[in-house]
């Protein structure tokens, strides 16, 4: 063992849709960016449980489509710096980690770092054993070990896929238990996690790591080198864009979609397994969202405004508007200001069903909430017609949208908090509030807020087309041209 403190390097992996939160979670703001449990994001809960634990370059690893969701999430934790690797699509685990050990490796070149792989979208209630298992298991990831975190059950799951831990590994005196990985097994049957459960040697597979990157990148060559080779392609010519880092779309495309554990966790001879009982769960469903959750002396847990009679044992989330349940129990009732879900609490892994047809249809309560977040603020659809829509638009102080044209349609802006700063051809004015501006059609324009509190308009929206991609940009101060 070294005689020095490692610095470990966190990679998040912010991908995933988590269809099995809708309609709280859509395809483009899912679940990780989401407040679920305390009052931070669950991004933002998994980089603020890394306090107290000696890490070094954190990097969030995400779909293209949700880049500036998570720059807006780092923002507020200040741990923007550059750090976001986009993924043009979406190519599973082993290929994602490749990404950041070759990054990890250029920082750093003459080392191994240390790369703890976490997701952003589990929830660990006990965050001083989490950090104790991770500071445990550092001895071994520094000999060379490949360290999967296998979760302690507390009861027969049949959700997760399980680990079956072999004999003790041990590094030094000093070391805590670790033991080698007898086997990866897939999600059981009742009675089968049941045995797991009694036999004592069985942990869930919380999908989280610790290794060095040199060391996962030989595993990686040696077991599945056309992951490497696809991703150092991608790799090759990368480079700075404002906070991301892009990787070649192209390239990354040819990659082979793969989970670490069937790329190299399963094939390896050095993989160990850490036990952590820390009260973790993925929140892979609304169940396991109650499960974890407050409640009340009925047993139901409340988000909103909700008033319950005679009513037990369910989650019932109001996003806007009032919520009233009486004489049920075991249900799962979420409203958002689209769409409400009314389950049983015991089938809720088939809202995944509903999602599929949602997306079979192309409906927008697949993709996006009526309130959509962007770089510069947010904007709700607050009514619309054949031939209109109304927006109400929030831009945050010293933000703007880009300076833009429509083919189809006219805008008419009305300020109802704050001050505008309105570009219209070659006019430029300010507008206070209850005062407004109409934009004809394929005018040149632009909304910025130079004040020091948010900017509030409605927008006023009128034409034979009226979608969003009616944009034609000229310049933007977030890079989308």
């Amino acid at each position: 063992m070294k005689n020095h403190t490692p610095i470990i390097n966190p990679v998040i992996m912010a991908g995933g849709s988590g269809s099995r939160l809708w309609p709280l979670s859509r395809a483009l703001y899912p679940k990780q960016f989401l407040c679920l449990s305390g009052d931070k994001t669950m991004l933002q809960a998994t980089i603020h449980r890394l306090e107290g634990i000696d890490s070094g370059n954190l990097v969030v690893i995400c779909n293209e489509q949700h880049r500036f969701i998570v720059a807006e999430q780092l923002r507020e934790l200040n741990k923007l710096t550059g750090n976001i690797v986009l993924e043009p699509v979406g190519r599973n685990t082993a290929p994602a980690i490749a990404l950041a050990a070759i990054a990890a490796l250029r920082n750093q070149p003459s080392n191994d770092p240390l790369l703890l792989i976490l997701a952003a979208d589990h929830v660990i209630q006990d965050e001083d054993a989490f950090r104790k298992a991770v500071t445990n298991a550092v001895p071994f990831a520094e000999s060379g070990k490949l360290v999967t975190f296998g979760i302690v059950p507390n009861f027969p799951e049949t959700g997760y896929g399980y680990i079956h831990r072999g004999e003790q590994c041990v590094i030094s005196n000093n070391s805590e238990a670790a033991y080698e990985v007898s086997q990866f097994v897939e999600k059981p049957d009742l009675e089968t996690a049941q045995a797991y459960l009694a036999d004592g040697k069985y942990y869930w597979n919380s999908g989280m790591f610790l290794f060095g990157a040199r060391r996962y990148l030989e595993e990686l060559k040696k077991f599945r080198p056309d992951i490497l080779a696809a991703c150092e392609k991608a790799m090759a010519n990368i480079g700075p864009d404002l906070d991301f880092m892009r990787i070649d779309a192209a390239e990354f495309l040819a990659c082979p979609d793969e989970s670490i554990d069937y790329a190299v966790m399963e094939k390896t001879s050095d993989a160990v397994v850490m036990p952590m009982d820390a009260g973790w769960s993925d929140v892979g469903s609304w169940s396991s969202l109650w499960d974890i959750s407050e409640k009340n002396s009925q047993g139901n847990v409340h988000h909103g405004d909700v008033i319950s009679h005679n009513t037990e044992n369910c989650y019932i989330h109001a996003e806007s508007g009032l919520v009233t349940t009486v004489g049920v129990e075991n249900l799962v009732i979420v409203q958002t200001k689209d769409a409400v879900l009314v389950a049983d609490r015991n089938q809720v892994q088939d809202v995944k069903k509903i999602v599929e047809k949602l997306k079979a249809e192309n409906r927008h309560e697949f993709h996006i909430h009526r309130e959509v977040y962007r770089p510069w603020g947010k904007y709700d659809s607050i009514d619309s017609g054949e031939r209109y829509q109304v927006k109400r638009i929030t831009v945050k102080p010293g933000e703007g949208l880009s300076l833009q044209m429509h083919h189809h349609r006219s805008e008419h802006w009305v300020v109802v908090a704050g001050t505008a700063r309105i570009t219209l051809g070659d006019t430029v004015k300010l507008l206070s509030e209850n005062e407004s501006i109409y934009i004809p059609i394929g005018v040149i324009h632009c909304i910025e807020n130079p004040g020091k509190i948010p900017l509030d308009l409605i927008e006023v929206r009128s034409g034979t087309y009226l979608e969003e991609d009616d944009v034609v940009r000229f310049k933007d101060r977030y890079g989308r041209i």
